[in-house]
């Protein structure tokens, strides 16, 4: 093995230690934190200095992206009049691997002088913050993965684990759903995921491709060509789908048989074909559509009467993969 190839499997093994040192602590504390956020009538403060601070960053994203509102404070200009932005309703979350980061500490006096709780995160149980915190989370490891032992490596992954469990948690116990996601990502390709649905982008009305279960092969092909949706949907008498007829299901007819355009499509057509209703994500139906190898689904209303077709190239187009 190349010294390159160990020097990766030695951090990666070391870091996949640390989390796991974690996980092995978790108690009563983390139980305490988390109904301590979770009754939070204010906002989620997270601090720390350095390498914790940018921890402290993606740990206040991910809360306020999954219901828990949470802004990131800078220790430093915590000092230079932004102290004044922690309300007495709020919950301080300060991150400090030794606990005893100078910024870090001179802020416990302004959070114990207004009453808010501090759930501190530290690798040392006797640290100043830990001892002054109303919680303390331990993200202790036993070494860092830097093989000179000095950049934080494997306490900053730890770290950020242990946030990210934090706020699992929080989302599980505000039943927070997709929709909500959904709601504070609106943009991009994962708003695309959670936003567009199926009846924004299937084809409807007139441009439907519909024939009943008596059509001939020969009324059937004219529908399918005039349509150029590549399908036609089968409906009883009732209007409801029976069957669909494609362009790959003509293709065979015409290799297998001779006589067939003035014989009933419902003698061809493809039995209980996939459906959807229009209200599903597209996301949704372009998964069905990848697990069962198909190009479109029929769109239907609860009493299977078709109200349009979705297709594949319809989906990607409008950005959702």
């Amino acid at each position: 093995m190349s010294s390159i190839l160990h020097r990766a499997k030695e951090t990666l093994l070391t870091e996949i230690q640390g989390i796991q040192d974690v996980l092995e602590r978790l108690d009563g504390h983390f139980e305490e934190a988390i109904e301590l956020l979770f009754a939070c009538q204010g906002k989620v403060v997270v601090t720390g200095m350095g390498k914790s601070g940018l921890i402290g960053q993606k740990i206040a994203s991910t809360l306020t992206s999954t219901g828990t509102p949470a802004i990131f404070l800078h220790p430093a200009d915590s000092h230079h009049g932004d102290l004044g932005i922690i309300t007495n309703k709020d919950v301080v979350v300060a991150i400090s691997f030794s606990g005893e980061t100078q910024e870090i500490v001179q802020m416990l006096g302004h959070i114990h002088a207004i009453g808010v709780p501090c759930i501190g995160m530290t690798g040392q149980v006797n640290s100043t913050l830990a001892t002054n915190s109303t919680v303390h989370l331990s993200i202790a490891v036993d070494k860092e993965a830097c093989p000179l032992g000095l950049a934080p490596t494997t306490s900053t992954t730890a770290t950020l684990a242990l946030g990210d469990a934090i706020a699992m948690c929080l989302l599980e116990k505000r039943n927070f759903k997709a929709e909500d996601f959904a709601v504070f990502h609106p943009g991009g390709s994962l708003g695309k995921k959670l936003t567009i649905t199926v009846g924004d982008l299937m084809s409807s009305a007139d441009r439907l491709p519909l024939v009943d279960e008596n059509t001939s092969v020969h009324q059937t092909v004219h529908v399918l060509s005039e349509k150029l949706l590549g399908i036609v949907v089968i409906t009883n008498k009732s209007g409801q789908v029976t069957g669909v007829f494609t362009v790959g299901d003509l293709m065979r007819l015409i290799e297998q048989r001779k006589e067939f355009l003035h014989e009933p499509i419902v003698e061809f057509m493809t039995c209980n074909p996939k459906m959807v209703s229009a209200e599903i994500l597209a996301a949704k139906a372009l998964h069905t559509m990848q697990t069962h190898s198909i190009t479109c689904l029929v769109v239907v209303e609860k009493d299977k009467k078709p109200v349009g077709i979705i297709q594949i190239y319809d989906i990607l187009r409008a950005g959702v993969y």
